[in-house]
């Protein structure tokens, strides 16, 4: 009890805010938290609005996969340039743009009444997210001592999973009293409340000043968004024509072109020395393998919940309650009473394994009259296991690497993250198309199933490399 009360009192401690000033550690947790929450929240609240979405404007499947991956993709391709531009002009700078680019990018989603309109603003939008993501936890690690940043990293991830966590509630309430327009106008105030409280209260730091890579940037982005394309279009256009060959292997060429630049480029974009560490590249594949998982999942089931269920996008957001809200509860416990005690690998596989079962069971029983009795359980599984891995994946990320790597570091995670958003939603939707799966209630439940198991196994899988994370004896040697 007593070293639980010392951990508590740990976030007492003060940190150097800009001009020198001495700030409790709380507003320093809070100013990099509030901007991260924001872009997190827009992720779910947007998929629990699908639905009307597609009554709104009139977006087919394809359409919709796209409003979800064209923030994805704008937010992976442009993440490496944001950091690479935080070092050279400011992190704090970069940061603060971003939340103003997301911020005014929410305006025009709002105010789209097209498909393509509404595609545009999403990736205008994932560009400014691009600037916030990563941002946010490198300022918040410059501004906190080392041995309290288990603490407040594991802080950062509880509010992480309060924004996954009310994510469908807000969407679903937000859609089912106004109208769908309305889930980006909640992105405005807070925003404005944002961008004051990162100014005065986050220092502006720096790192190596150095030319952006241009060639860099425009390799990883196009190489990606040919793989997703690819798979997208997969369905429709046949997996062996000639748009969707050309975008598959395309892409391909295109990222192995972009890891042989970085090995030669003066100031690459992403520096390959960063993956000479274990524990950074790891961390790297839990992340991007987890997002695919989770998030492709989600994108299934939310759906499956209003169009086979026939609930109102509230009713599914208070139905997911238990997978969601759990996150916001178990990342801080476990970034302050696990992770400094245990090391990150044993909270990771656990988490990781608990939502390989989680969405297994959902899987398994996925029928057109499941009650809600049958879900709650695999939902709150899911939950857990999520929250268990948002803090230890991103202490590891940047645990045996110097502060001036952290930025890179931060970047490159994100990148593979969002890589992993798209890859698993498209991926998905691609196993669902596959099984002749419709926005039906009678031609969705059994091709949701196997697509569900698909993202169920690679979150198994995940496992495996969890279990090379830094462990508990690493973790003394390090403190």
């Amino acid at each position: 009890m007593s070293t639980m009360l010392d951990d508590a009192a740990e976030l007492d401690g003060a940190v150097r805010a800009p001009g020198g000033r001495r700030l409790p550690m709380w507003l320093a947790i809070a100013a990099a938290s509030v901007p991260m929450f924001m872009a997190m929240l827009d992720n779910l609240v947007v998929t629990s609005a699908l639905p009307s979405i597609a009554r709104g404007i009139g977006a087919d499947l394809e359409q919709l996969d796209w409003v979800v991956n064209a923030y994805s993709l704008a937010f992976a391709a442009f993440i490496l340039v944001a950091t690479s531009l935080g070092d050279r002009i400011g992190r704090r700078t970069v940061f603060l743009i971003g939340i103003a680019v997301f911020t005014g990018a929410s305006v025009l989603n709002a105010l789209s009444t097209e498909p393509w309109q509404l595609i545009a603003a999403r990736a205008l939008q994932g560009f400014g997210a691009a600037g916030v993501l990563p941002l946010s936890l490198t300022l918040l690690a410059g501004s906190v001592e080392p041995r309290r940043r288990p603490a407040a990293i594991g802080i950062w991830g509880g509010v992480a999973g309060l924004g996954v966590a009310l994510g469908p509630l807000v969407g679903g309430w937000i859609t089912d009293t106004w109208r769908w327009e309305s889930i980006f106008w909640l992105n405005v105030p807070i925003g404005i409340i944002a961008l004051p409280l990162v100014f005065f209260v986050l220092p502006n730091s720096f790192g190596a000043r150095v030319r952006a890579d241009l060639l860099g940037t425009a390799l990883a982005g196009l190489g990606v968004l040919g793989i997703v394309f690819g798979i997208i279009r997969g369905n429709d256009a046949g997996w062996t024509s000639a748009q969707v060959l050309t975008g598959l292997i395309g892409g391909g060429v295109l990222l192995v072109a972009f890891v042989w630049w970085q090995s030669v480029a003066r100031a690459p974009l992403l520096p390959l020395r960063l993956f000479r560490v274990r524990s950074h590249t790891v961390a790297n594949i839990v992340g991007l393998t987890f997002q695919f998982g989770v998030f492709g999942s989600v994108f299934i089931l939310i759906q499956f919940l209003q169009v086979v269920q026939g609930h109102t996008p509230l009713e599914a957001g208070e139905m997911t309650i238990p997978w969601t809200m759990a996150p916001m509860v178990v990342a801080p416990l476990t970034g302050i009473l696990l992770v400094p005690r245990v090391g990150p690998r044993l909270p990771a596989a656990l988490g990781l394994a608990l939502s390989a079962i989680g969405i297994g069971w959902i899987a398994w029983t996925l029928d057109a009259d499941l009650t809600y009795s049958q879900m709650w359980p695999p939902f709150l599984i899911t939950g857990v296991g999520m929250g268990m891995v948002f803090g230890p994946s991103s202490t590891a990320l940047l645990m045996d690497l110097g502060t001036v790597d952290h930025n890179k570091a931060s970047g490159s995670n994100s990148t593979l993250r969002e890589i992993g958003t798209a890859l698993g939603i498209a991926t998905l939707t691609a196993v669902f198309l596959a099984n002749n799966g419709t926005l039906t209630p009678t031609g969705y439940v059994d091709a949701a199933r196997p697509a569900v198991f698909v993202g169920a196994a690679v979150l198994a899988a995940t496992v495996i490399p969890a279990l090379f994370l830094p462990g508990r004896r690493r973790q003394r040697a390090l403190r």
